[in-house]
């Protein structure tokens, strides 16, 4: 019988959730969609040494934010509960103990002063093969003596007894065949001193005990693999184990390494889902939400960073990526990270939106930037107008504010030059053919006739009429503008103009 398919995100509480958490989170959503599967999220808060308050909720919020709200979480328990590893401690201790009763594993109770001092003599000190026989654990002292400590509960960690000379294998859903010398790897630890697990225990007993059929992971992952598939075997599990699918970084924009936050603090852009404040701290890192990017277009810019379906298809929505979705489609090679290219895909989700969607975030944003009001109806006209030239949300602010108030201020450099008495006479005649009801193109054809009876050209007058209604040399059709604004308005703003170009 076909196991069926349960795929899980889990990520660590410590702070903001980085494009590369959210693309491994919908790659997961993806695949367990399109096999009618589910989705778990799963907080892996076993560091608490690491826990940030509020993070978990961020995770969640951003999740949502995305359109990829877990089927099971720690706000949605299903059956196999707790979501939380740190709420499933007491599960852990046994596989330990069960590790250590097959030989598998081991106490060892050197202290952080004796580790410290052995890192200080030797640089590249690693505890395993080579090393573990001149420590103080449970392999190199007389058995009594191991009782005896533990029944002082003098501090100690259990860590994996790595075998030599073994080669652990395993398929790749992305990289085929891969091998691992066991002599390169050294002892993990599996239990911490306060009882919990690391992540190399948790992961695996939680994944067998959540029924998890395929791990979907970044390669930074990848060295951990042999300790996770020996764990599988030395419990008894190896025919229950996940596949396995280690997803390529996200590079640089260089290609040159790992994007982090530093790289998108140094280069202007975000790299967190949405705007992340360190409760310690109180820095504000921002994210791709806030910065104006309509969610839509985030899931798509990151599901075409290391995947395509073979075509030159670039826009997809939801559903379009859960039907064509493939592992097989995923590529070895880490994926460079373009700002240009997501404010892209940001632009065309935009211009293809509809007003009415993309108008409550828009709205907030004007009342943000010190509008009084905004009347609906009104909004959704002056989106449908302006939305071309906006790649960002946030760039509605620049690109429609002057629907909404009148300029302040002129470009006169773009005007006093070629500023004439005659130019002035054309306007002051203008407003009075104005009126309500006309459409931009009847408009214009008013406009236009004018000119002829003053003797002037349309040409030489465009630009004056739209510094009159907007302030500098932007915006959309100018008649389109002026046919919004409302025959009035329009009138009020060339009159208001007129004082500071004459």
């Amino acid at each position: 019988m076909e196991k069926k398919v349960r795929v899980r995100f889990a990520p660590s509480p410590t702070g903001g959730l980085h494009l590369g958490g959210v693309r491994t989170a919908l790659f997961n959503y993806l695949f367990a969609k399109q096999h009618g599967g589910t989705f778990v999220l799963r907080v892996e808060d076993t560091d608490q040494t690491r826990f940030v308050a509020g993070a978990e909720e961020y995770i969640v919020s951003c999740l949502e934010w995305c359109g990829m709200s877990p089927d099971e979480s720690p706000q949605k328990e299903g059956a196999f509960g707790p979501y939380r590893q740190s709420e499933r401690k007491a599960s852990y201790k046994q596989y330990a103990d069960q590790l250590i009763a097959d030989g598998y594993a081991y106490y060892a109770f050197d202290t952080p002063e004796e580790l410290d001092a052995k890192r200080k003599e030797f640089p590249n000190f690693l505890y395993g093969q080579s090393t573990r026989m001149q420590m103080r654990n449970s392999l190199t002292l007389p058995a009594d003596e191991v009782e005896a400590l533990l029944e002082k509960r003098t501090p100690f960690v259990v860590r994996i007894k790595m075998p030599e000379n073994e080669q652990v294998s395993f398929i790749d859903l992305i990289r085929g065949h891969v091998s691992f010398d066991t002599n390169l790897v050294d002892d993990k630890v599996l239990l911490k001193a306060d009882g919990m697990p690391t992540y190399h225990l948790a992961v695996v007993a939680d994944d067998k005990a959540m029924e998890i059929s395929h791990i979907f992971r970044g390669e930074e992952w990848l060295p951990s693999a042999p300790i996770h598939i020996l764990l599988w075997r030395y419990l008894g599990w190896e025919d229950e184990m996940p596949q396995w699918v280690h997803l390529p970084l996200i590079l640089k924009p260089d290609g040159n390494g790992k994007l982090s936050k530093r790289d998108g603090d140094r280069l202007g852009f975000p790299v967190y889902a949405q705007n992340w404040t360190d409760p310690k701290t109180g820095d504000l890192t921002a994210g791709f939400k806030e910065l104006g990017f309509m969610p839509e277009a985030f899931v798509n810019l990151l599901a075409m960073l290391g995947w395509n379906d073979g075509t030159d298809q670039e826009i997809f929505t939801m559903d379009e990526l859960i039907e064509k979705f493939s592992v097989e489609r995923i590529s070895k090679a880490g994926a460079k990270f373009d700002f240009e290219k997501a404010k892209w895909y940001n632009h065309e989700w935009i211009k293809h939106a509809e007003a009415k969607k993309i108008a409550p975030v828009i709205k907030n944003e004007l009342l943000k930037s010190g509008l009084a009001s905004v009347e609906d109806l009104y909004l959704d006209k002056v989106i449908d107008l302006v939305k071309d030239r906006c790649h960002l949300l946030t760039d509605f602010i620049t690109q429609s504010r002057y629907f909404f108030v009148s300029p302040e201020t002129y470009d006169l450099a773009a005007v006093k030059p070629k500023w004439t008495v005659e130019k002035g006479a054309f306007f002051e005649a203008f407003m009075a053919v104005l009126k309500d009801g006309l459409s931009a193109v009847e408009l214009e054809e008013e406009f236009k006739a004018l000119t002829v009876t003053h003797n002037l050209k349309p040409g030489e007058l465009m630009l004056p009429f739209r510094i009159m209604l907007v302030g500098g040399k932007f915006g959309p059709g100018v008649f389109d503008i002026a046919v919004l604004l409302g025959a009035s308005e329009t009138a009020d703003r060339i009159r208001k103009a007129l004082l500071a170009f004459n």
